[in-house]
Order: C-alpha cells, then sequence, then structure tokens
C-alpha cells in the first residue's frame, strides 16, 4: 500500500520500497515551464504523455524479470542499459504520426513521446548477463541471479 495517495496519478510508489526510484513530483503537470521536473530530469514535458510504461518485476529462483508494454514500438526505438551502480534503465520514444496535406485528422489518442523508467537492482544480480527480447510489443529483459552456494554442513562426530 503506497503512502501517497491515488489522487496523484496511477504511480504506485512505495516510499519504503529500496529499489523503487519513482518519486512523487508535486509540481507535475503543471503548466508552469519552469516546473517540468523536480524528481528527475527525464520526465520532463517531452515525457509526459508516454511516461507510464507499464513495467512488471517479477523474481524467480534464477532471474529478475521485467516485462513492459511498449506497444506499436520497434527494438530499435528501445533502448536498455545498466548504469554504474546497479541501476536498470528502460527507455524509448514513439514518434508522432507524419501530417500529410489532404490528410483530415478525426481524432487523436495514441500517446507519443519519450519514457524513462529506471529500477535499483539488487546485489544478487548478475548485471554483466542482462538479456533483452521483444515480442508482440512486450520486451522482456531478463537479469540472471548469482548463485547462492548453500553451506556444506559437516556433521561433527561428539565423543564421550
Amino acid at each position: 500500500m503506497s503512502i501517497i495517495p491515488n489522487i496523484f496519478g496511477r504511480r504506485r510508489t512505495n516510499v519504503f520500497d529500496p529499489f523503487s526510484l519513482d518519486v512523487w513530483d508535486p509540481f507535475e503537470g503543471f503548466p508552469f515551464s519552469n516546473f517540468n521536473s523536480l524528481s528527475d530530469g527525464a520526465r520532463s514535458s517531452e515525457t509526459s504523455s508516454f511516461v507510464n510504461a507499464n513495467i512488471d518485476w517479477k523474481e524467480t529462483p534464477d532471474a529478475h524479470v521485467f516485462k513492459a508494454d511498449v506497444p506499436g514500438l520497434k527494438k530499435e526505438e528501445v533502448k536498455v542499459e545498466v548504469e554504474d551502480d546497479r541501476v536498470l534503465q528502460i527507455s524509448g520514444e514513439r514518434n508522432k504520426e507524419n501530417e500529410e496535406k489532404g490528410d483530415t485528422w478525426h481524432r487523436v489518442e495514441r500517446s507519443s513521446g519519450k519514457f524513462v523508467r529506471r529500477f535499483r537492482l539488487p546485489e544478487n544480480a548478475k548485471v554483466e548477463e542482462v538479456k533483452a527480447a521483444m515480442e508482440n510489443g512486450v520486451l522482456t529483459v531478463t537479469v540472471p541471479k548469482v548463485e547462492v552456494k548453500k553451506p556444506d554442513v559437516k556433521s561433527i562426530q561428539i565423543s564421550g
């Protein structure tokens, strides 16, 4: 359950989650150009229309798996990066359709713009072995986990 009320948008941020990098910006959405964003430079007015790329993160026994809904984007329009301190960044851009003379638009509902999502990976992530694949508008990023070696237990005979 989030401390930040849901009236501020669809963000499901938990301030107690050490892996969450989402920060509530009280000036987000204001019409003033000076208040583009306080929490993250990536969330400027250019990113506001497509910033909420929905991403699921699940942990399996072998890996951390991220699934991002990016319908209509080609793999060349999406970028997956791991930054210095185990931060996974998924970003992309959907461009507006070109307007041609003679076209009459009756409705424009599909969003366009940039999105950036960042996740701090836990200590057990093998950041050098990250893999990404895209299929049917879903980007799947797999981050293998370091194998945890079970301690060898040696039974000791009790004398006496």
